[in-house]
Order: C-alpha cells, then sequence, then structure tokens
C-alpha cells in the first residue's frame, strides 16, 4: 500500500478511535491551533501523538488539559507555574499545600502590580489635574516626564 494511502488510513483510524484533529481540538478546547501547537512547543502539552502524515490527533484528557492551561492563563499564572499546577493537577499523590503556596505567590505578584498600576493612575490623575490644557506651552504632564523617578 502506498504511502500516502496509508496516512490517509491512519488518520481515519485515529478519528474512528474519537481522536481530534487540532482544529476539533482547538473548539473543543477554547485554544487557538496557534496557542495549542505552541503549548506543545514549550512541553505545557505533552504526549501528543500524530498519524504518519505528521498530522497531531488530541483525545480528551488533551483537551481537558487544554481547558486547564487556558484556564490558569485567564488567571495570570505564568507558564512555569502553569506547568507545575499541571504536573500536580496530574498527580493524585499532590499536597495542596503545594498547590496554595503556588496561587499564594500568584496572587502576591498581582497585589503587586495592582499597587504599581493605582501608584501610576494617581500620579497621572494628579498631573492631569494639574495641567491647565489650554493653548500655554506649560505642561506639568511633560514636566513630570522630563525627570528621571531618583529626581522626585
Amino acid at each position: 500500500m502506498p504511502t500516502s494511502n496509508r496516512a490517509v488510513l491512519e488518520h481515519a483510524e485515529a478519528r474512528e478511535q474519537g481522536l481530534l484533529d487540532i482544529g476539533q481540538a482547538a473548539t473543543e478546547s477554547g485554544v487557538s491551533a496557534k496557542m495549542i501547537r505552541h503549548y506543545e512547543e514549550i512541553g505545557l502539552l505533552r504526549g501528543v501523538p500524530r498519524t504518519a502524515a505528521n498530522y497531531r490527533v488530541y483525545n480528551a484528557q488533551h483537551v481537558h488539559a487544554l481547558r486547564f492551561i487556558r484556564r490558569a492563563r485567564k488567571l495570570g499564572f505564568p507558564v512555569a507555574e502553569i506547568q507545575a499546577l499541571l504536573d500536580l493537577w496530574q498527580n493524585q499523590r499532590r499536597s495542596s499545600a503545594t498547590v496554595k503556596r503556588i496561587a499564594t505567590r500568584h496572587i502576591d505578584a498581582l497585589q503587586a502590580r495592582v499597587d504599581e498600576l493605582e501608584s501610576m493612575l494617581a500620579t497621572l490623575r494628579h498631573l492631569v489635574h494639574c495641567c491647565a490644557g489650554d493653548d500655554r506651552p506649560d505642561c506639568p504632564i511633560l514636566d513630570d516626564l522630563e525627570h528621571s523617578p531618583a529626581e522626585h
């Protein structure tokens, strides 16, 4: 049997076994095909088999993992922490204390970002309030941007 026919047959066999192609996995998981390939490339999504024609095929566990990754990304977890959480999720002997430590560190990092953003907002609101916004060239916003933070 020619190789091309075997690849088509293998792909058909994969479909018969309930495996999904990347487009179907993307639809089922809510993760784009481009991101699925990226997650596989960086090792977040492992064990994805391929047909003889080199098409990726995904099972229900892969789709479930992709949903997990999507949710973790929406919560702002960085890739390294998502990998740790995936490993813990797949380990039935995990300690919830370890998971909680990761989540707590992430909360602390998010809070630091929120605090920084609130500080930026307060500074910009003050500068906008101080700016006359008229035809004169004097502008406290530009004056502030001109100086380095060490000068304040």
